[in-house]
């Protein structure tokens, strides 16, 4: 071959493979999308007429429940002046009337312990017995009340991982919410409370003012699937989407008669300038409501294997999961395995019964993570006996301030749902602060930074420990390299992304610069064969090496 078109042989792969590298480097690149004890699910205990042969008082019922006769004051303070349903009220901790319901602390346990909604003592024409006739076993709520119908959610899965039948359309899901003042709530979610003295310990412990430097959760959207999220309230206007109503079908999720999705809601995104009402975990995000509940103490299966997969479909990069919602329901686990499939990191209660936790399915190769976590109070203690080995982090679950529905202002509330849900939010700051970091690779920086608790992690009670915002979104973890976004996934690009592409454009650049130095010395009529054997050997006469004058032969 001439010496010519082999050089221009070798640079064409030259710039052939440049261009190759800047594909492999830029590929995927794109920009990332953006207290009241009586309105809260509580511990509580009905006086009964004696015990022991005698009348009940406050210090019995410390011992019984609590172990220990010093802590009556604290049953005492949550009760002091709250109205009965006989009219009166509690006065003297020594005297106690038969029928009284008392609130207790988030960690008594005993035979007459019930969780959930107080009775409603306070709305003529309601019945006095107790909401729940089940013990207080775990930081689910419990009533007894039956679960709403479900309209079309309960039609079975299409099969392609896409929302079944009947279910709210995801596109119009994620669409901001306009809903404001009473409108927002259905016609049944009853009057207003009056708020309790709220404890904002939970909030000072993670402090995550701190990592609101790096990052406020923008551009995240999060899935709270409960009860719906209470639109109406200030300080979640403009971060709450319009959401889905599974139970119905066709409804919206951005109001709420529960509380328990509002609590979530203000904890993972609420933004409040007022000191008495704390800021949530990323105060940018976008919240997405989905209710899978109205009444009932635990949602249908097809309702919440409805709403995973509604969650996934309208582009929520991470899903809360409340405790009306139950993994060993084999439908959901199969939700919650095809939602794996995506880039996802779905936030769960870890689980209180035995149960085989889901997985993706065989050789799928996705980036989709399962975080379970476990709620704690400010004692360390956690709120409910978790299986062992299931807690990947734990969080604050007791006694943890949030936004109340019905103008109840900051309402104090207790349970394994609330942990979730401040998790969630700093998992919307990380996936923030990291867009180009899989969900996989998100639990992962969640586990390494969270303070170590128990044995060495993960401990089989507390997993890696209590959870760090400010760590979780500083800190430099060992191994961690930016992953390439899944098929049709975003994710920005990183530092290592923009050296590699600087690397490869100057390979280009230099490519163009010899093409254009061989280009001017061809232009000269410079000697290339010099180079190249084929062409060393001597030129036959032409008719410029004659002399000039003489015949041609």
């Amino acid at each position: 071959m001439p010496a010519r078109l082999k050089t221009l042989y070798r640079l064409f792969v030259v710039l052939l493979l440049a261009c190759g590298l800047v594909q492999a480097a830029t590929v995927g690149v794109s920009t990332a999308e953006p207290g009241t004890t009586t309105s809260g699910y509580v511990k509580y205990y009905t006086v009964a007429a004696s015990n022991q042969g005698g009348p009940e008082d406050l210090t019995d019922i410390a011992v019984r429940f609590l172990g220990n006769a010093e802590r009556s004051a604290e049953i005492y303070a949550l009760n002091a002046g709250r109205p009965q349903a006989d009219g009166t009220g509690l006065t003297d901790p020594r005297s106690l009337r038969a029928g009284w319901v008392l609130v207790l602390p988030w960690d008594a346990v005993g035979d007459g312990i019930r969780y959930g909604l107080l009775p409603a003592t306070h709305n003529p024409g309601t019945s006095d017995r107790p909401t729940s006739n089940k013990p207080a076993t775990s930081g689910n709520p419990v009533t007894s009340e039956k679960p709403a119908t479900s309209g079309g959610s309960a039609s079975t899965p299409d099969g392609r991982g896409g929302p079944r039948g009947g279910a709210t359309d995801p596109r119009n899901a994620s669409k901001p919410s306009t809903r404001s003042g009473d409108g927002s709530r259905p016609t049944n979610c009853g009057g207003k409370t009056i708020a309790n003295k709220q404890s904002t310990w939970a909030q000072q412990q993670l402090a995550p003012g701190h990592a609101w430097e790096r990052s406020r959760g923008d551009g995240v959207m999060v899935a709270v699937v409960d009860s719906g999220v209470d639109a109406s309230l200030p300080q979640l206007s403009g971060r709450v989407a319009v959401g889905a109503d599974v139970t119905t079908g066709n409804g919206h999720g951005d109001s709420d008669c529960l509380g328990s999705g509002t609590a979530m809601a203000g904890i993972i995104a609420g933004n409040s300038d007022q000191p008495d009402m704390p800021s949530g975990m990323a105060p940018d995000a976008t919240v997405l409501p989905i209710r899978v509940v109205t009444k009932g103490a635990t949602a249908k299966a097809t309702d919440a294997a409805n709403a995973i997969e509604v969650a996934v479909s309208t582009g929520a990069s991470v899903i809360a999961v409340g405790s009306f919602v139950s993994l060993t329901e084999p439908e959901v686990s199969a939700a919650v395995s095809r939602a794996l499939t995506q880039d996802v990191l779905i936030v769960a209660p870890a689980p209180t019964e035995p149960v085989t936790v889901p997985e993706p399915p065989e050789g799928a190769g996705a980036p989709g993570a399962l975080l379970s976590v476990g709620g704690i109070g400010p004692d360390g203690k956690l709120v409910a006996q978790y299986e062992e080995s299931t807690v990947d982090v734990v969080a604050p679950g007791a006694d943890v301030a949030s936004l109340g529905i019905n103008g109840n202002g900051t309402v104090n509330m207790s349970g394994s749902q609330y942990a979730v849900a401040f998790v969630a939010g700093q998992a919307s700051l990380v996936r923030s602060a990291y867009p180009e970091l899989n969900a996989t690779q998100v639990k992962h920086r969640i586990e390494v930074t969270a303070e170590r608790m128990g044995a060495e992690p993960p401990d089989k009670q507390y997993g890696w420990g209590m959870i760090k915002p400010a760590a979780a979104v500083s800190a430099t973890i060992e191994g961690e390299v930016a992953a390439a976004p899944p098929d049709g996934g975003g994710g920005g690009g990183g530092l290592a992304r923009t050296v590699a592409i600087m690397v490869v454009v100057f390979i280009l650049l230099a490519a163009v610069a010899l093409l254009l130095l061989r280009a001017r010395r061809w232009a000269r009529g410079s000697d290339l064969a010099s180079d190249d054997p084929d062409e060393s050997s001597a030129p036959g006469p032409t008719a410029q090496s004659e002399p000039a004058g003489r015949p041609r032969r």
